[in-house]
């Protein structure tokens, strides 16, 4: 889950690009007929793409205080059964079969992709010193349940999934484990929103990679030492909308919007890198169009 290519931070960013990818209801939704019609009519075989484009107002790094705006990418979709969607520069192929209707859904497959934390343009000048990071290749896996038909119609989504990844080089050599709670749910034929809600417990390699600063370090910025521990990195919440410019959510053109708020914990929010150099509460807004075809 943490970063796209063309961005510069992590995690947080697979929170604004969830909008985008949510530019397609969820699948149930997808592949159901408009209210009023029952849901078990659904064919739930259709293959669907949805793409997503946009720009993201958020920090440099994670932990930084200082913004910028960026581009984003998303894409999500169903072939043959398989569906796939991307969060942040990561992307997710869920091997498990989608039943019809408002049921119960399993997923479980592999996840891929890339973390660009530090990698990029970074504003402050006590980080630049301490030195860019290499690009980190990871891989791993993710599970998880949900179900259609919650709270609000036969329509609204609620799943709850937790990833494992690893890298696979040697950037940081560690794992980042994220447990996700989504829900949405569709206003009408052309209104979707949702909200999300994920953290990230990280290891002892990812936190030193990312949050320590030794003695050459600290010479080059000025920050004061620090040796960061495995743990809690953050907590993340977020809200998305959704809206149809064709009147059809399932089909054609969606404008989407996002806004997110992250809060930096433990020794990640004690480490020079976030409470001196940077602000352990972080921001983030998007805007964005995509396509359903």
């Amino acid at each position: 889950m943490k970063l796209l290519s063309a961005l510069p931070l992590s995690l947080p960013v697979s929170l604004i690009a969830a909008p985008l990818a949510l530019s397609a209801p969820p699948a149930a939704a997808q592949d159901s007929p408009p209210p009023r019609i029952d849901v078990a009519q659904a064919d739930t075989n259709n293959d669907t793409l949805t793409i997503g484009a946009g720009a993201a107002y958020m920090p440099t790094y994670q932990g930084s205080d200082d913004y910028v705006l960026t581009p984003l990418v998303a894409a999500r979709g169903q072939y043959k059964g398989v569906s796939f969607f991307t969060r942040g520069a990561h992307l997710f192929v869920d091997l498990m079969p989608t039943p019809p209707g408002p049921t119960w859904d399993f997923a479980a497959g592999p996840v891929v992709g890339a973390d660009l934390n530090r990698t990029g343009r970074v504003g402050d000048a006590q980080i630049r010193a301490l030195g860019k990071r290499r690009i980190a290749i990871e891989a791993g896996g993710y599970v998880g349940i949900g179900k259609t038909g919650v709270i609000t119609s036969d329509y609204d989504s609620l799943s709850f999934r937790v990833s494992y990844i690893h890298d696979v080089g040697k950037v940081h050599g560690s794992y980042i484990v994220t447990p996700a709670l989504d829900y949405s749910t569709p206003l009408s034929k052309s209104v979707l929103v949702g909200l999300t809600v994920s953290a990230d417990y990280v290891g002892a390699g990812y936190a030193h990679t990312y949050y320590d600063v030794d003695a050459p370090g600290a010479l080059r910025s000025g920050l004061p030492l620090f040796t960061a521990h495995k743990g809690w990195e953050d907590y993340t919440i977020g809200a998305i909308a959704g809206f149809s410019l064709s009147g059809d959510l399932r089909h054609g053109a969606i404008l989407v919007v996002g806004a997110g708020y992250s809060r930096m914990l433990n020794d990640f929010a004690a480490s020079p890198v976030t409470s001196v150099a940077g602000n352990p509460n972080q921001f983030y807004g998007a805007v964005g169009l995509g396509y359903t075809f």
